[in-house]
């Protein structure tokens, strides 16, 4: 299966933004591929706001979000991947969703997995 990263963070921002509030997304300015502007990157991490008002072509994809924004009045390209996204939350009351590295790991399927499932009647 794909990834339910890319489209919980999709549905939380569209539900942010719907009910009027500011939406916030933490990531993980250590992550590769993360370009964010440096100087606002405090313990490796970085809050954004992604707000319709705050960025241009703001694009959240399967893989990626991109846009443009302003930072201390200096035009930026912002790019990180989706697993660099730690949270998104509304500034207003916090509420959102944080996400960890176990979101999108499904384990394994052991070899004794295949076997039929063990259920049992009870009666």
């Amino acid at each position: 299966m794909t990834p339910s990263r890319p489209y919980l963070l999709r549905a939380i921002y569209e539900w942010i933004v719907d009910n009027d509030m500011t939406p916030y997304i933490l990531v993980d300015a250590t992550a590769e591929e993360v370009q964010v502007p440096r100087q606002y990157v405090e313990n490796g991490k970085i809050v954004l706001n992604v707000a319709p008002r705050a960025v241009e072509h703001l694009d959240i994809g399967n893989e990626a979000v991109s846009f443009s924004a302003r930072f201390s009045g200096q035009a930026f390209e912002v790019y990180f991947p989706v697993q660099a996204t730690l949270a998104i939350y509304a500034r207003e009351n916090g509420q959102g969703m944080v996400f960890s590295d176990e979101d999108e790991v499904p384990p394994d399927p052991s070899p004794d997995d295949n076997k039929r499932p063990h259920l049992k009647v009870v009666k």
